[in-house]
């Protein structure tokens, strides 16, 4: 019974999900749902982004959170349209919480969508939202066995951002192995290293972001 409630939950996010995801073609939307545990580094990225495409691509951003509008409020700094989803007890965005935003979001003046999920290594994985690509973030004081541990979120995953390099020196991350790991679990998984408080490698991230938009367009320009 419990397998059974679980994929027709599953089923219904998915129809949802495909709904978003037309609303999001009709717009010529890049969407990333952008995945980590708690603290590692997603709403500092989402900063150091808004900085860096100010005046060259036009961002929303959805924030989802458990509880307070915190990540909202940091990213109101920066003159985007953003809408804080706040989740109650789920650990996860899902794709009618995502429906619930658009309406307060004129897409049509949106290039890219980043939905900041709620922290967890495990329930956002499951769930589509409409997106195009699922980005996870994992920090150098987590642990390079995390792949392992939750197989999934890198499974699912197009991009993995190991974060907080500049911390490496005073952990026991063996970076090697947490790419490795990585890479076992799934193959094509692009992998970048970056620090978001410093900036330092954020540009191979803005040009992953943006190759990934230019590719969106010519899709849609075929379709």
């Amino acid at each position: 019974m419990k397998i059974k409630v679980m994929t027709d939950l599953l089923e219904a996010n998915d129809r949802i999900a495909a709904d978003n995801r037309e609303i999001f073609d009709r717009n010529g939307n890049l969407v990333i749902n952008l995945m980590s545990s708690p603290g590692a580094g997603k709403t500092t990225l989402l900063e150091r982004t808004a900085e860096a495409l100010a005046g060259k691509v036009r961002l929303g951003v959805i924030a989802g959170d458990v509880e307070t509008s915190r990540d909202a409020e940091r990213m109101e700094k920066y003159n985007l349209p953003v809408v804080q989803l706040t989740t109650g007890t789920a650990c996860h965005l899902d794709a009618n919480m995502v429906a619930s935003a658009l309406p307060d979001l004129d897409l049509s003046q949106i290039d890219i969508l980043l939905i900041e999920n709620v922290g967890n290594l495990i329930c956002p994985a499951e769930f589509r939202v409409g997106e195009d690509h699922k980005v996870v973030i994992l920090s150098v004081t987590e642990g390079d066995d995390k792949p392992l541990k939750y197989p999934l979120m890198f499974k699912e995953s197009s991009l993995l951002i190991l974060n907080k390099i500049d911390l490496l020196p005073f952990t026991n991350f063996n970076m090697d192995e947490a790419k490795g790991n990585a890479h076992r679990m799934n193959p094509d998984l692009d992998i970048l290293e970056l620090t978001a408080t410093t900036g330092q490698g954020i540009e191979g991230w803005l040009s992953w972001l943006k190759e990934r938009w230019q590719r969106r367009l010519e899709s849609l320009r075929r379709a």
